[in-house]
């Protein structure tokens, strides 16, 4: 039909995103804001914002400015484990960082985190993070997610020292990792008591989604516990939710199953890291848009982008526009703009345009980058936010 008409295939993919973004949001392309219900917030680390404040750039929802020093170390051990007893593809090579460097590496331990001038893991150099949110500002960003919790390291009051000195809103996620990170007690807690740990973090710190929340390789006993825990404690709070589905895919469909179960609106949920599940049929993303819930390209900004803008093109073809959601999982000193790298907007600024250059429409990513993650983000508190 487009080749009868003169149409390019850039322009007829303009047109079907265009068509898709209309119907789902016709108010967005008449230049009318979003509709959000009465009383909705995003709850940031500083204060609860209205959505309509941070429609002027993208929101970044799932990126890490606060880890433990070992954390990545850590990770990386577990995942060349992981994949020499799984068998998998270059099972003798370990993974090097996240947000698009997990794909390859030396299978020999990995170095200490690179140091900042100040001699810190720039993971907790306020003055270094300070500057890369400064930056991710001048780039068009936002609002950032940082997906951190207690059990990865995550400090609240470095979150808030970056966020108040930079002027950077930031969101700061709540729950527990996957099974290698869990605390010793999770496995013998059960589901009660780890809803009630997860419903202390909501009242006693100021987060404002659950995430990321993980299952490591196939999802575990204790994940399962953990997920129906966490969908449990978004229902009673109204707190959205994105995961990590570990390696790439596994678990996908029963992570949303486990929050439908319990009562979870899959409209708050985001099953992440499915953008590197490489399938030129997009099988399983399809799935999950189909029952409502977003899907994370959340790895992008780097040169494994190669493999996802043909996926994410086609489910632009399909329709799916509003359920895509775009971040970097930033983790790396080398990704920052400081060690020479794209920095936290890598996914705005890096991923985007190729995206624009495969022939998404600009108005549709535009709708991905600034309205999606606010739709995802924004909710109705059940309890006012502490002083």
């Amino acid at each position: 039909m487009s080749e009868s008409r003169g149409w390019t295939r850039r322009e007829a993919l303009g047109i079907l995103g265009m068509g898709a973004a209309a119907a789902a949001f016709p108010e967005f392309l008449s230049g009318a804001e979003l509709t959000f219900p009465k009383g909705a917030v995003i709850r940031t680390i500083l204060k609860d914002y209205a959505p309509e404040e941070l429609a002027g750039g993208a929101t970044l929802f799932h990126e890490h400015m606060s880890f433990a020093d070992n954390f990545m170390t850590r990770w990386t051990g577990y995942a060349a484990d992981t994949r020499r007893e799984t068998a998998l593809p270059n099972a003798a090579a370990a993974p090097q960082g996240q947000g698009g460097g997990r794909q390859g590496g030396a299978a020999a331990a990995p170095p200490a985190p690179p140091a900042t001038a100040s001699g810190k893991y720039f993971m907790q150099d306020v003055a270094f993070q300070v500057e890369e949110m400064k930056l991710a500002l001048a780039d068009g960003v936002a609002c950032i997610v940082d997906g951190g919790h207690p059990d990865m390291g995550r400090d609240i009051n470095f979150l808030r020292q970056i966020s108040q000195q930079s002027g950077m809103p930031i969101v700061a996620g709540g729950g527990f990792y996957t099974q290698p990170f869990y605390p010793k007690e999770i496995a013998t807690w059960s589901e009660e008591q780890v809803f009630q740990a997860l419903m202390k973090q909501a009242e006693t710190e100021p987060i404002g989604c659950w995430g990321e929340i993980g299952s490591w390789d196939w999802i575990t006993k204790d994940e399962r516990k953990v997920f129906r825990a966490v969908g449990r404690a978004s229902v009673a709070t109204n707190l959205p939710i994105f995961t990590h589905t570990g390696i790439p895919g596994k678990s996908a469909l029963e992570q949303l199953d486990i929050f439908e179960d319990v009562g979870v609106d899959p409209k708050k949920v985001v099953i992440g890291h499915v953008g590197n599940l490489v399938d030129a049929n997009v099988d399983v993303h399809r799935a999950i848009c189909r029952r409502g819930a977003f899907i994370g390209f959340d790895r992008q900004g780097a040169p494994g982008d190669t493999q996802q803008v043909p996926m994410v093109i086609k489910l632009l073809e399909a329709g799916y526009a509003d359920n895509i959601m775009i971040a970097s999982d930033l983790s790396n000193i080398a990704q920052t703009r400081q060690g020479k790298g794209p920095g936290y907007a890598r996914a705005l600024t890096v991923f985007v345009p190729k995206l624009k250059e495969a022939g998404a429409n600009e108005a549709v990513l535009k709708q991905i980058m600034n309205d999606n993650p606010r739709r995802f983000l924004v909710f109705v508190p059940r309890k006012a936010r502490k002083a």
